[in-house]
């Protein structure tokens, strides 16, 4: 599972014309593959976030794109972190999952959520609904979409889904893990017990602990093994050779980006040794691995490469 995972969150780069795009995306893949990480992973989003760009910024299709770049790694698992329940029928994405898998050798992942994003659905005309309508179709959706990557043929009559023996042919080529994003103490970690193999934490580092004691709850009522479990958490890091370097990173991507600078200090910046010290306390609080993206500055040859081998030594 994801001990340390790169995530590409945008597609937004100065001074890089469309035609250059997709190669800028897999310099970083390949970087990432070469350098520790054990995972790729990129948003399920049609329009960027709120916290990222404008929704207007380039945004591609994340299962085409990682069955893209399935083409270019040769060890990292694929993921979307995480899918939208709410954007594909969980037949269909089984489909998509196994696919990628397949044209992957056996490295597919599937990370899903229960989706969020309104604008999104509201613009796209995919239906949004209520907090309980999301939870509910993802629940009822990991009832379809698990079976059908163990090689069975799910028959479900749901509130939301309907499915008669589906059939998913051909099978991936591994088990596939999955990852639930999300800390929901109530819904989203129960779900975790129940269902998956990882967590993938977004909250405050002061909530961790708390988050996995509500899991390790979870897991006690339904009877799991909470060791079966990986808890991943979501980072932002801006790494280059010295912290100068990093900090003009940072600031030049806060200039042509001002809705980064909504979110002050969410980044961890600094040269190598900075970074390893900051993460060495992120995993002090008891989780087991992290996911990391650098939108400031990942599209600079060589700053993945050197993020991975200043965080792989510390992954146990």
């Amino acid at each position: 599972m994801t001990k340390l995972g790169y995530q590409i969150p945008n597609f937004s780069y100065p001074d890089i014309p469309a035609d250059r795009l997709f190669p800028t995306v897999v310099q970083q893949a390949k970087e990432a593959d070469s350098s520790g990480f054990d995972t790729v992973l990129v948003m399920d989003h049609f329009y960027q976030l709120p916290m990222l760009g404008e929704p207007g910024e380039p945004m591609i299709e994340c299962y085409v794109l990682l069955s893209a770049l399935a083409q270019h790694t040769e060890q990292v698992r694929l993921s979307a972190l995480v899918t939208g329940n709410t954007y594909r029928n969980p037949t269909l994405l089984a489909k998509e999952v196994t696919a990628l898998d397949v044209v992957s050798g056996g490295r597919a992942q599937l990370g899903i959520g229960a989706g969020w994003f309104e604008l999104e659905h509201d613009s796209l005309g995919y239906e949004f609904g209520t907090f309980t309508d999301r939870f509910e179709k993802l629940e009822e959706a990991l009832q379809i979409i698990l079976p059908m990557l163990r090689g069975e043929r799910p028959t479900l009559d749901g509130k939301h889904y309907q499915v008669k023996e589906a059939l998913n042919s051909p099978a991936p080529l591994r088990p596939i893990p999955v990852m639930i994003g999300g800390a929901g103490e109530r819904k989203t970690l129960r779900m975790v017990a129940q269902y998956a193999d990882e967590s993938n934490l977004i909250c405050a580092v002061d909530d961790i602990p708390r988050k996995l004691e509500a899991l390790a709850g979870h897991c006690d009522a339904l009877g799991r093994d909470r060791s079966q479990i990986t808890v991943s958490y979501q980072t932002t890091a801006c790494i280059a050779p010295t912290h100068e370097e990093a900090q003009r990173e940072l600031d030049d991507y806060v200039a042509r980006n001002p809705r980064a600078a909504s979110r002050p200090g969410s980044a961890i910046v600094g040269s190598p040794d900075e970074v390893a010290a900051a993460y060495e306390k992120l995993l002090a609080t008891g989780i087991d691995g992290v996911t990391v993206n650098a939108p400031a500055n990942g599209h600079i040859p060589g700053r993945v490469q050197l993020l991975g081998e200043t965080l792989a030594p510390l992954i146990r």
